[in-house]
């Protein structure tokens, strides 16, 4: 099954990270739905992991920055049988080679299960 990796904020399915968020991660549950609109809405960088065949939303990161020498990884998740692609999508917030995240380096991911970090294209980049 094919996935695309896309950090168009208009396409983040809201109530599914809120589900995923709220209900499977372990350092999610002390926040209220108002709290995570809050932190999507400020998010630096956010990219979504989507089925192509679907357009479900099986994934997704945020990162927050000062945009000019730190980025924090928070919310890095992928749903079932498409997991460990959640690295591809975190390296694509921290070294997107478009806009304001070129060249800035990732400060901080602190996951119980890290995977290793892989080189993704988001769908439009150069």
């Amino acid at each position: 099954m094919d996935i695309d990796f896309d950090d168009d904020r208009a396409r983040v399915q809201r109530d599914a990270v809120w589900r995923w968020l709220s209900t499977e991660a372990y350092w999610g549950g002390w926040r209220t739905r108002d709290d995570l609109e809050a932190q999507l809405d400020s998010a630096w960088r956010v990219v979504g992991v989507y089925r192509r065949d679907t357009g479900e939303q099986v994934g997704f990161a945020r990162a927050v920055s000062d945009g000019v020498g730190f980025a924090y990884l928070a919310d890095v998740y992928v749903v079932g049988e498409h997991s460990g692609r959640g690295a591809r999508a975190a390296h694509a917030l921290a070294h997107d080679r478009r806009g304001s995240g070129r060249g800035l380096p990732l400060g901080a991911l602190h996951p119980r299960r890290a995977q290793p970090l892989r080189a993704v294209r988001l769908r439009g980049s150069r």
